[in-house]
């Protein structure tokens, strides 16, 4: 067929009327322009004649009838329009056409039409309606998301921003057709923006990838074996209120100081399931809206002292000079009977024994201690916790018996360290190289800060080596084992050698050390993200936040003031007269979450 004067083309991919022909056609588009063009450029549909484009409307037709009718063969354009609408028109041959761009039932040039059979066709076609039900999806979840808004079923979307929040993907879809820079403290700030996510959210334990679930391991009964029985003996165990883990509790029998402590390794073997799990997490996570142990829940309920009326515990039994030098060290499996007192508690009764001996014994030691260059920094320290949503800080108190407590551990912990030394033990020793030596008339906020900056980070080694911010000439950790996982190893070490069984290795240690302080290190990390996160909200729970703030560090154009009653280091600028450790009332001027950034104005 030729082209003749109103006859129906197709040019590129809408539908033309010809008005003229000549070396060029003339032809008018669907909106009413009219162009010249080569005959090569369009394709013949229909003779015509066609008046208006406006013309072309077709009956309903017999699609599949036709497709299982012509299955397998192939037609023209003229005859799929006869077989589907009943007749060859202008408007049943562009919806022909139509039919075989779609390339669903039909597909090919316009005079070899290919007619797919309908087993192809069926699943393709409901391919086809979820992709476009996907794409509507797509579109109205963009739509609300630009104004600020989201739906139940925009979640598959908002959760690709979380993995992005989380850092748990770099490249986000969502985020790029947003126009949002693609980083975790962007898909924060998208995430609090659509309401997905309130000021509670704390990403930042995902973000780091430490575990967020209860370890799973089995435990073991506990070995039937002899104990020395210390029943008799009053012994404490000292804590915050609503401390759950208790592992560590103190007696003084005469010029004999106990510290009992939870026996982890009688449950927890080397390179058991729950060894290497708890190896793997490095220490128990605490953050202020929950805790996850490091070990699984059963071992704080059968080992934590005090927990039960009789607890089994691996006890160090110190002999003392009367400088508080230990001077002898036993380390026995024990049975104890614990009584659990708190900070406050004890404190009130200082006057009292055995409290008044023990805190006569943590004063020499500390002494002792001081003597020795150890570095004492008292900076404002809080105590946070998140309930419902709502956070509370509140300063922690300044209480003697909190001194007690940590010098009976440090003298626990040189003494373990002396005795493995001493026996060519390999063991986890806790060191810390020497710093500058403070000056002991600074003793304002300021030198504090100060001093803070100047030491080295404490390390753990399979060498024994001076622990200099204690003052102490060797040292291990060994009165946390349920929370922490070289105080396992230390104690499975100590045990080995007190029962008669197999050590680990000094490479075995070396390897432990290695694999549990790069985990220990990510714990930490996401408890000082997370506290810094939940003062924040406080801040945010708290608009109207007004406080006094010290002087610790001046600097262009932002000094460092420190917040005592948040534990909290801002940014502030402060006029260049002021000296350090001058008290400042500061008031908050804005926070930003996703950057855990508060800003605070004098005045």
């Amino acid at each position: 067929m030729n082209i003749a004067h109103n006859s129906l083309v197709l040019y590129k991919s809408g539908p033309a009327r010809v008005t003229a022909i000549g070396d060029k056609l003339e032809i008018v588009l669907i909106d009413g322009r009219s162009l010249r063009v080569r005959p090569k450029d369009v394709v013949l549909l229909h003779p015509g004649p066609l008046a208006d484009l406006r013309e072309l409307v077709a009956p309903p037709g017999e699609i599949e009838a036709a497709c299982e009718l012509l299955a397998g063969s192939q037609t023209t354009l003229p005859e799929l329009a006869e077989l589907v609408y009943g007749a060859y028109t202008p408007g049943t041959a562009w919806a022909a056409w139509q039919l075989v761009d779609e390339d669903l039932y039909f597909r090919g040039p316009l005079d070899a039409i290919d007619v797919r059979p309908l087993t192809e066709v069926v699943p393709e076609q409901a391919a086809r309606a979820a992709k476009e039900t996907e794409r509507r999806a797509w579109a109205g979840f963009l739509q609300r998301a630009r104004l600020g808004q989201c739906a139940p079923e925009d979640a598959p979307y908002l959760r690709e921003i979380e993995e992005v929040a989380w850092g748990q993907r770099e490249q986000s879809r969502v985020l790029q057709a947003l126009d949002w820079e693609q980083n975790p403290q962007n898909a924060h700030a998208a995430l609090l923006k659509l309401r997905y996510w309130d000021s509670g959210m704390n990403p930042y334990p995902y973000r780091i990838g430490v575990p967020m679930v209860p370890a799973a391991a089995e435990l073991p009964a506990l070995p039937d074996e002899p104990r020395r029985d210390l029943t008799g003996l009053p012994a404490f165990a000292i804590d915050d209120e609503g401390n759950l883990d208790p592992d560590d509790a103190l007696s003084l029998d005469g010029d004999r100081l106990w510290v009992h402590v939870a026996d982890v390794a009688a449950l927890v073997q080397p390179d058991s399931p729950a060894d290497l799990e708890a190896r793997a997490r490095g220490a128990t996570l605490y953050l202020p809206e929950q805790t996850i142990p490091m070990l699984p829940t059963a071992a704080v309920d059968r080992l934590g002292l005090g927990l039960a009326d009789v607890s089994p515990a691996l006890s160090f039994g110190l002999q003392l000079d009367a400088s508080g030098q230990v001077t002898g060290l036993d380390i026995v499996p024990s049975w104890v009977r614990v009584q659990r007192l708190s900070y406050a508690e004890v404190d009130q009764r200082l006057a009292e024994e055995p409290f008044c001996a023990l805190y006569a014994l943590a004063e020499r030691h500390q002494a002792r201690r001081r003597a020795n260059g150890a570095v004492f920094i008292d900076l404002p320290e809080i105590k946070m916790a998140v309930a419902d949503g709502r956070v509370a800080i509140e300063p922690l108190a300044r209480l003697r018996s909190r001194t007690l407590v940590a010098e009976a551990m440090l003298m626990a912990g040189e003494a373990a360290a002396r005795f493995a030394r001493e026996r060519s033990l390999p063991f986890p020793y806790t060191t810390q190289e020497a710093t500058s030596t403070p000056d002991p008339a600074s003793t304002g906020l300021a030198a504090m800060y100060a001093l803070r900056r100047t030491l080295r980070p404490r390390q753990h080694s399979s060498q024994p080596s001076p622990h200099n911010g204690l003052g102490l000439e060797i040292y291990t950790q060994v009165t946390s084992p349920l929370r922490r996982y070289l105080d396992l190893v230390a104690h499975q070490q100590l045990r080995a050698l007190a029962v008669g069984s197999a050590t680990l290795s000094g490479q075995a240690i070396i390897e432990r050390i290695a694999v549990s302080e790069t985990a220990a290190l990510a714990v930490r990390r996401a408890e000082r993200l997370s506290r810094e996160h939940w003062t924040l909200v406080y801040l945010h729970q708290h608009p109207d936040w007004r406080g006094e703030g010290v002087l610790v560090e001046k600097r262009l154009p932002r000094s460092t003031v420190l917040l005592p009653a948040l534990a909290l280091e801002a940014r502030v600028k402060v006029a260049d007269s002021v000296l350090l450790d001058h008290v400042l009332t500061v008031r908050l001027n804005g926070i930003d979450l996703p950057e855990r950034a508060a800003y605070f104005k004098v005045g």
